[in-house]
């Protein structure tokens, strides 16, 4: 049965891996890309940035609470009410961009003015983002419709689909920012035409699936409210994520300069390991939603045991990778030596707690895949109860190690407690549609 497993989960993992690292590339090629413009486009360019992806991540909820309800109603042998499922979230997506597309542009000038830079950096920020957020609903759509893909069982399609949307945003930039010379401008247009085309595609997607299984395209209202309420509980979850991760950063400034950059290096390293695992936890949401829809807990169970073999076995391999290359890794990033030796020492705690995360990443996945998304949002405001104390008090020692042990270690080893506590009990196992 372990070699059974093993091979769905491969099926489902590899391909959603591809997708995830895909996502990242776009912001890649736009600041390579205009970073050739120079200083002032590139700071602008991160400014925009940050509050798209803020969205975005706040908003993935469009795609973790699709994939379990679509799994479990193919898991329970109803594939049109799969379908169904998938395109009420699609539905939610479509309103939910409306909204903010209608408060986000008349307002972006606002947003960059919090950031408190400086006039020309303040034009910049402010010319991408007012172009950008005319994608944000065909990102939000490309979510939606991931999941409904992946509650399918299909991993491969969003990373054709995302494949496809890289390759167009890098030839759509290039052309763009220097054939047409839109400059930053440019730029933002590029990702939203590429975006709108990711949507496109999916739609054509969406509507022929729908034709296969007799699934009406118009939006259900039960539906809708179902994917409304699940993504709610998950928009809480992520939410205090972000403020885990933001208060981290915090802490970190007030150390100073180096402090800082050592922090930024150390995160964007736990994003990247965490690609690796978060494919893990996709498979996860996608196996276990079916396993419960076909009312086969012990498959379930079998599942989410061979989940966190993986995991953790996973993150010991990632573990002793980063401490193995914590010499060198630093000089990857920086020449600054006093950053060097820092991050040195921040890589090998990192090194002790990525098994850990493994685990986290993997329960995480199952209990999203199990619709326990309730819990995960009041566990999620536990969780940052309990870091923030430990916070503080990495905070009075000037040490970016105890910062990081703190986050890395406190943070996430609070998250394991209440994630494996949840795990080992039944109430998370409801078999059925729910």
């Amino acid at each position: 049965m372990t070699r059974a497993l093993d091979r769905d989960i491969r099926r489902l993992a590899l391909p959603a891996l591809g997708a995830l690292v895909a996502e990242p590339l776009f912001l890649l090629t736009d600041t390579a890309l205009v970073g050739h413009l120079g200083a002032v486009p590139l700071a602008g360019l991160g400014i925009a940035s940050v509050v798209i992806q803020t969205v975005v991540g706040l908003l993935v909820f469009l795609a973790y609470a699709t994939t379990p309800l679509v799994a479990r109603r193919l898991g329970a042998g109803d594939p049109t009410g799969a379908v169904r499922a998938g395109i009420d979230g699609v539905w939610l997506s479509i309103a939910v961009g409306a909204v903010l597309l209608a408060v986000g542009v008349p307002s972006s000038a606002w947003v960059v003015g919090l950031f408190g830079a400086s006039p020309d950096v303040a034009l910049a920020a402010n010319t991408y983002l007012a172009i950008a957020l005319w994608g944000l609903p065909a990102l939000l759509m490309t979510l939606a419709a991931s999941g409904l893909l992946r509650g399918l069982q299909d991993t491969r399609t969003p990373l054709v689909v995302a494949g496809a949307g890289f390759a167009a945003n890098a030839a759509l930039n290039a052309l763009f920012i220097y054939g047409f010379g839109w400059g930053i401008a440019g730029s933002a247009a590029g990702t939203v035409v590429a975006s709108w085309g990711m949507a496109a595609a999916y739609l054509v997607i969406i509507v022929r699936a729908a034709l296969r299984s007799g699934a009406r395209l118009s939006p259900h209202i039960s539906g809708v409210g179902s994917a409304l309420r699940s993504g709610g509980w998950l928009l809480v979850r992520t939410a205090s994520l972000r403020v885990a991760m933001l208060a981290t950063v915090f802490v970190a400034t007030g150390f100073g300069t180096n402090e800082l950059a050592t922090v930024q290096v150390a995160l964007t390293i736990f994003s990247t390991l965490a690609f690796v695992l978060d494919a893990l936890a996709i498979a996860g949401q996608a196996m276990i939603g079916h396993g419960l829809g076909a009312s086969d807990v012990p498959r379930v169970r079998a599942i989410t045991r061979r989940l966190l073999q993986l995991g953790v076995g996973g993150g010991a391999l990632l573990g002793l990778a980063i401490a193995a290359l914590s010499p060198v890794l630093p000089f990857v990033f920086t020449t600054d030596a006093s950053i060097s030796v820092a991050l040195t020492g921040v890589l090998l705690v990192m090194a002790a707690g990525i098994p850990v995360a493994g685990y986290v990443f993997v329960l995480d996945g199952v209990l999203i895949g199990a619709g326990d998304a309730r819990y995960l949002a009041l566990t999620g405001i536990v969780n940052l109860a309990v870091y923030l104390p430990l916070l503080w008090l990495a905070s009075g020692t000037d040490s970016i190690v105890w910062l990081w042990a703190a986050f890395g270690l406190g943070y996430i080893g609070a998250r394991a407690v209440t994630l494996g506590l949840r795990a080992r009990g039944s109430r998370w196992i409801v078999t059925g549609t729910r």
